[in-house]
């Protein structure tokens, strides 16, 4: 019988799932809107009601998912600071040299992988690149929001800088989802077909000395 702990709280759960849907709403009605001379776009954009109701709708899911990670963002600095949370996410040197050591693992010139703990360079890249991704959209899109307002204190040039800025971290969030992140949650052969971990909050035992041999061994010594 496979045994399983818990590894991500209900909480985070949800959390993943909203950012999820609300990235996804938001990709499914900003992307047209960036390429609007393509067929494809129009297309979507008339499938959805029209230009007006895309926006309408584009606006909506980014002030929630501004609301999301304005939420995230406080409960994670209150957990730290009431010390109920950890810093298991920050990167540190140990991350860099896990990076060279498993790139040397892949080339064959070591004999063993790194060892991670709770969370590995990859999946530190992926939260912090989806944190300043999200500090770049939300403030840009604010200024597309309200550029009158954004003007009586900045320079005219902001409004189409920040249209630029929001269009295309928007098409690179995207990417790395596509490529990076749908690689690594479905595609590597360590996950393959599905890793269903983000979505039940359990993991196996097995997985998690293979994967995380650091928290796993931290787990057992706290239980010992």
């Amino acid at each position: 019988m496979t045994e399983y702990v818990v590894r991500f709280t209900l909480r985070q759960r949800i959390e993943h799932l909203a950012v999820m849907t609300l990235f996804t709403v938001l990709v499914v009605t900003g992307l047209p809107q960036k390429f609007f001379d393509s067929s494809w776009a129009e297309a979507i954009i008339l499938g959805l009601g029209g230009i007006d109701r895309v926006r309408w709708i584009h606006r909506a899911a980014g002030i929630l998912f501004t609301l999301f990670t304005a939420v995230h963002l406080t409960l994670l600095v209150g957990s730290v600071l009431t010390g109920t949370g950890s810093l298991s996410l920050v990167p540190t040197r140990r991350d860099f040299e896990d990076a060279i050591q498993q790139l040397r693992y892949y080339l064959g010139t070591a004999d063993a992988p790194a060892r991670f703990d709770r969370f590995d360079y990859r999946q530190k890249f992926e939260y912090w690149g989806l944190v300043f991704g999200a500090v770049i959209v939300i403030s840009t899109g604010f200024v597309l929001l309200f550029p009158i307002a954004a003007t009586r204190f900045l320079p005219g040039e902001i409004v189409p800088a920040a249209k630029l800025a929001h269009g295309n971290e928007g098409l690179m969030a995207f990417l790395v989802v596509i490529i990076w992140h749908i690689y690594n949650a479905h595609l590597s052969p360590d996950v393959f077909p599905f890793d269903k971990t983000i979505f039940t909050g359990r993991i196996s035992v097995e997985r998690m000395r293979h994967e995380h041999p650091l928290e796993y061994e931290r787990i057992k010594a706290q239980e010992e």
